[in-house]
């Protein structure tokens, strides 16, 4: 039975000599098992310490030499065992927590003595160099000759790139790795990510540039990415649109999305509060969602989008006199933050609740509705913008909705008193 962490052994005794301990620990394997006893040529169960400077390792009796556990800190992967003979106490830490629990049990039930031969212990040995060095915590693929076929990755990674491999699709075995903060598979022909990378609990920077990626799944929208996700890089894909959940990832910091083909970008990305940098220049975008001017970004790109120039004139009126009940009582269920879900209402109004459209007055409107489209100068939005084309401008059409008649009527009044100054 084996242990990987770091381990610090404080000699008890050295302060009665005015002596102090060194006070720092050193990456270490422990393994408990069994050896003969010099002195009663029998084999007892010993606690093996094996460091990088010591592989032949120290060890310590352990039937009936532990005076105390401590596992206040057991689920920060740190417990101390406090020996009788020699009088130390072994500090562990930086350990899994469910190896390190399995590891104390089997050391209590050896300092008692009771059900040993149930315990997977073997005779003790030297460790290898490789299980005491300090665990790998980057790694850098860039050639296919050098991705690792018959081994697996290190699980202490937190940051991998894999690049320039050809892969077609997510290697599962990446999606083991739970300490994952950084992973970079950006220049491979990958198509579609696999759901599961939501499981990566601490991922805060996903690169995914020039790949062969077609779209961008709910799922990832909807898992744990929600609270971990800072930095996203979609750039030079195949990706036509995103999905409305797609602003579920509000940790967003960092997003680019340059060179695909899309025509919109994701209809409530002004809920994306803590985006200060987006790109997504040379795409297919015709105008921005209405919901663009809740953003507050330091940084903005949408140069090379075909943005077509707005008429306020030019409308579509999508209105229905009277309202229908649907439309009525949606927009009140808006309009109030009346609660919903799919344990009250069917899903598929859920999902028209969560889209809904946003009018001038700041009241809601769903299916009814007059659309329309203005010139926004991008600077209202950010503090640096890249040109939006050749000729130097800085402004690109935006979506308006308005919920009725009257609304629509007001915002033509401010048009025309602004071309009349």
């Amino acid at each position: 039975m084996k242990l990987q962490c770091e381990v610090e052994v404080i000699n008890r005794m050295l302060p009665t000599y005015g002596m102090r301990n060194r006070g720092k620990g050193a990456r270490a394997v422990l393994s408990i098992g069994r050896h003969l006893d010099k002195i009663t040529k029998l084999n007892s169960i010993y606690l093996m310490i094996c460091t990088l400077k010591d592989k032949a390792g120290s060890k310590y009796k352990l039937k009936e030499n532990i005076e105390q556990f401590f596992t206040r800190f057991v689920e920060d992967g740190k417990a101390t065992v406090r020996l009788k003979e020699p009088a130390v106490d072994v500090c562990l830490s930086k350990a899994d927590a469910n190896n390190l629990k399995t590891f104390l049990s089997a050391a209590r039930l050896a300092h008692r003595g009771s059900d040993t031969d149930a315990l997977p212990l073997s005779a003790l040995t030297a460790a290898r160099s490789r299980d005491v060095e300090k665990p790998k915590s980057k790694m850098a693929i860039t050639s296919k000759k050098d991705y690792p076929l018959t081994s697996n990755f290190p699980y202490s990674l937190d940051q991998l790139q894999v690049s320039y491999c050809k892969l077609s699709r997510v290697d599962m075995r990446m999606l083991t790795l739970k300490k994952l903060r950084k992973l970079d598979l950006s220049n491979n022909h990958i198509k579609k990510l696999p759901a599961t990378i939501g499981d990566l609990t601490c991922l805060a920077e996903l690169i995914l540039h020039n790949n062969h990626l077609e779209s961008f799944s709910v799922a990832l929208c909807l898992s744990t990415l929600q609270k971990s996700l800072q930095h996203l890089d979609l750039s030079q894909n195949r990706l036509h649109g995103l999905p409305a959940q797609f602003c579920n990832l509000r940790e967003l910091v960092h997003l680019k999305l340059d060179d695909n083909q899309l025509v919109r970008l994701p209809f409530r990305i002004g809920r994306l509060s803590k985006l200060r940098f987006l790109s997504a220049a040379r795409n297919q975008l015709p105008y921005l969602p209405s919901e663009f001017r809740k953003l507050s970004l330091d940084s903005l790109d949408l140069f090379g989008n075909p943005f077509t120039q707005p008429n306020p004139l030019d409308h579509t009126i999508q209105l229905k006199f009277p309202l229908t009940l649907l439309e009525m009582a949606a927009r009140a269920t808006v309009n109030h933050r009346i609660p919903y879900g799919p344990h009250l209402i069917p899903a598929h109004l859920c999902h028209d609740l969560e889209v809904a459209k946003t009018c001038d007055c700041g009241k809601a409107c769903l299916n009814y509705f007059i659309q329309t489209s203005v010139n926004m100068n991008l600077h209202h939005v950010s503090h640096t913008v890249v040109l939006v084309d050749n000729m130097g401008g800085t402004e690109a059409p935006v979506q308006c909705h308005f919920c009725s008649l009257t609304c629509y009527s007001v915002f033509l009044d401010k048009c025309l008193q602004r071309s009349t100054r």
